[in-house]
């Protein structure tokens, strides 16, 4: 019985370090030329969020899925134009109040749970992760040193 327990608390160990040190690639099948995010407000009153842009070059076709930033997954926009290609990710960071605030109690039943998710990676603010699909599996890259550009504002809709 002893021996049982041993086991499984070291295959759980085993388990909590593998999930914790994900191997990054060191030389992925494109080149990162320049990595900007900018703040951005307005548009909707209370709207506000990031915008990641990283331009990169690649001799290959690449498919790209998410991008790890700011404590938050979002999957990739890819625009590529005759002199670029861009990854686009457009982060969110407004809370949009969907619960239901009521004096009887009974009315906030309808209430979501609210999932809480651990973020798989430990980033420094200026750093992101980007996860790509080669040949069926999933690879991530570490970008570092991303720069932060000025704040954009837009300005609100137009009052009917």
């Amino acid at each position: 019985m002893n021996a049982l327990k041993n086991l499984s608390v070291i295959a759980i160990a085993f388990l909590f370090y593998q999930c914790g040190s994900a191997k990054f690639e060191e030389k992925p099948p494109f080149t990162i030329t320049s990595a900007v995010y900018n703040n951005w407000s307005g548009g909707q009153p209370g709207e506000k969020g990031s915008i990641l842009n990283i331009t990169y070059t690649s001799n290959y076709i690449i498919k790209f899925d998410s991008v790890y930033f700011l404590k938050k997954i979002q999957k990739i926009e890819v625009v590529k134009t005759k002199d670029k290609k861009l990854i686009t990710a457009n982060f969110v960071t407004s809370a949009k109040p969907d619960i239901i605030l009521d004096v009887n109690a009974s009315n906030e039943m309808a209430n979501p749970v609210p999932e809480i998710k651990k973020f798989p990676f430990e980033l420094n603010q200026n750093d992101a992760i980007i996860s790509y699909i080669v040949k069926g599996k999933t690879k991530y890259y570490k970008i570092k040193g991303i720069k932060k550009g000025k704040s954009i504002f837009y300005p609100s809709a137009p009052k009917r």
